[in-house]
């Protein structure tokens, strides 16, 4: 059982570890059933449980949400038309976004589709430090999509952080919800078999 503070008390009965939490006004909370022997913690229920709701509503609150932005060129689209449309996509993979570029064709456009395999490659060529091809030319009827995923940007570590402690960290684990508090109940009987001094065996006749 560990304690309130979260200090190791040890291995004792379940009516002793109810006991405990009944003279602090606190529940005994089984958090790792599945360990032998069971793992219980003393706490405040109702306030852990609120605790890990908040914690968990602030995750979803810093998660990014990633929208994907769309950019429609001609194949035979002008120089200074595609500078502008690649200034687009470049601000929208600064921003996180995902691009879909989309290339019209029209009449016998459609002929010639390796022209617009030519230019989208091209814009992947020219945005290849702030994004990836997360999914290649391909012809749909009239049009030809090209997706772009920007590349994540790397967290540099703080000054001074010990890489022991940095894989540490990387390694740890959020500990899972607890159970409901264990209720008042008798202790089982103890097993006949289990108490029973262990006898030498007896020699053969």
């Amino acid at each position: 059982m560990v304690g309130e503070d979260g200090n190791q008390i040890g291995v004792i009965s379940t009516e002793k570890a109810l006991a405990y939490a009944r003279e602090r006004d606190l529940d005994l909370v089984e958090v790792a059933p599945e360990a032998k022997p069971p793992v219980c913690r003393v706490l405040d229920y109702s306030k852990y449980k609120y605790e890990q709701e908040q914690k968990a509503k602030a995750a979803r609150k810093h998660q990014k949400q990633v929208n994907v932005r769309e950019i429609k060129l001609r194949p035979k689209i002008a120089d200074n038309d595609y500078e502008t449309k690649k200034n687009h996509v470049v601000r929208f993979l600064e921003g996180d976004d995902r691009v879909k570029v989309t290339i019209m064709f029209r009449g016998r456009e459609q002929t010639h589709p390796e022209r617009g395999v030519a230019l989208l490659m091209r814009l992947a060529e020219d945005v290849a430090e702030l994004g990836v091809i997360d999914q290649r030319p391909i012809q749909d009827g009239r049009n030809m999509t090209m997706l772009l995923s920007p590349i994540p940007k790397k967290v540099e570590a703080k000054d001074g952080e010990a890489d022991g402690e940095a894989s540490t960290q990387a390694g740890a684990k959020e500990p899972e919800a607890p159970a409901e508090p264990i209720a008042d109940k008798p202790a089982p009987a103890p097993d006949a078999a289990a108490e029973a001094p262990a006898k030498a065996d007896s020699p053969a006749s």
